[in-house]
């Protein structure tokens, strides 16, 4: 099984250097999924009410997009930055988009 399902170890030196953190990464995936049983969020949003970094939240998304367990609602909310960031929602089971 390789990436969305399991992070990326990536192909640099610190990218070898962090998979050890790949269990870490697995957790942050189910703590997302669980802060989107709540309603729809930003990235930004759900690091805020998961009190972890959105550094470490963002590629979650990425990978749980891939996977088709979570999808863009269509709404954007201004992030920290100032920039429009996509909502997310957990997967509607019955939507026909399958991940990129």
């Amino acid at each position: 099984m390789n990436y969305p399902f399991i992070p990326s170890k990536g192909k640099t030196d610190t990218s070898a250097a962090a998979a050890p953190a790949l269990p870490q990464a697995k957790r942050l995936q189910r703590r997302v999924l669980f802060a989107l049983t709540h309603g729809p969020a930003t990235a930004d949003e759900v690091a805020e009410r998961l009190k972890e970094s959105v550094l470490a939240i963002r590629p979650r998304f990425t990978e749980l997009w891939k996977q088709a367990r979570i999808e863009d609602t269509g709404d954007r909310r201004q992030n920290a930055s100032g920039r429009n960031a996509i909502v997310w929602q957990l997967q509607d089971p019955v939507s026909t988009h399958h991940a990129v």
